[in-house]
């Protein structure tokens, strides 16, 4: 019973102590599955942690290795081993020292080949090759070198190969010319009466010039013959009353 007070305990300073190994192992950037630069994931080897004798070692101590261990599976976003971790923590020591001596590293490695699929999301022809290559060894050593270093060297090489889009010109449209008012002329509107003709709005004007002689010629000639036949017609009155 005395053991499930610090293992209550342990479990709940994992969750406290994640943000520090995050922090601790950022490095410089890299590319994603987009070619957009992104912070670099570093993926901790959890087999740094474990600085004691697994055989020689008190319980306590073994309890806090697995605090430890666990806190660095959980600031990885590992799914396996630290349910794994958690369920080991509700046993005896012993069965926490066997977990940690071999089960620990298949859940791990579990995990690492699980993120190591997933960079086939999106991937290009160097990072498939790459995957291919690592998941065929299946070591916790690959799995790390390619998950921290090699798939951002392979995502370079994919970004590198593409072709650089060409912007394309469309062209710029002319604005439509404004058009401008037009005036509208009003033509004056032409008289309808003709120059000269009586009657007419305004008057008309005195006939001159060739025409007139003309008029005038004809109406003269007009007058000495009304008046010639005036006179012949008097003389034959006269003779036929004498």
């Amino acid at each position: 019973m005395r053991w499930k007070v610090p293992a209550g305990v342990l479990v709940a300073l994992a969750f406290f102590i994640p943000a520090a190994p995050a922090v601790a192992q950022t490095e410089a950037p890299g590319l994603n599955e987009a070619c957009q630069t992104v912070e670099r994931k570093v993926y901790k080897d959890i087999r740094e942690l474990v600085t004691i004798d697994l055989d020689t070692a008190t319980d306590l101590q073994v309890r806090v290795l697995t605090a430890d261990i666990l806190a660095a599976a959980m600031a990885d976003s590992l799914i396996v081993l630290p349910p794994a971790i958690q369920e080991r923590l509700k046993g005896t020591p012993d069965d926490l020292r066997a977990f940690l001596k071999t089960g620990m590293q298949n859940a791990w490695s579990t995990d690492l080949r699980i993120n190591v699929v997933r960079t086939l999301t999106g991937a290009g022809a160097n990072v498939e090759a790459a995957t291919q290559t690592v998941l065929k060894n299946g070591t916790i050593d690959t799995y790390l070198a390619y998950l921290n270093d090699g798939l951002y060297a392979a995502r370079a090489a994919d970004c590198a190969s593409q072709p650089t889009p060409t912007p394309t010109s469309q062209p710029t449209p002319t604005p439509s010319a404004t058009p401008s008012a037009t005036t509208s002329v009003a033509s004056t509107p032409a008289s309808s009466a003709s120059p000269g003709a009586p009657g007419g709005e305004g008057g008309g004007l005195p006939v001159t010039g060739a025409d007139a002689a003309t008029v005038a010629g004809i109406g003269g000639a007009i007058l000495l013959l009304g008046g010639a036949g005036y006179l012949i017609g008097r003389r034959r009155r006269s003779r036929f009353v004498a």
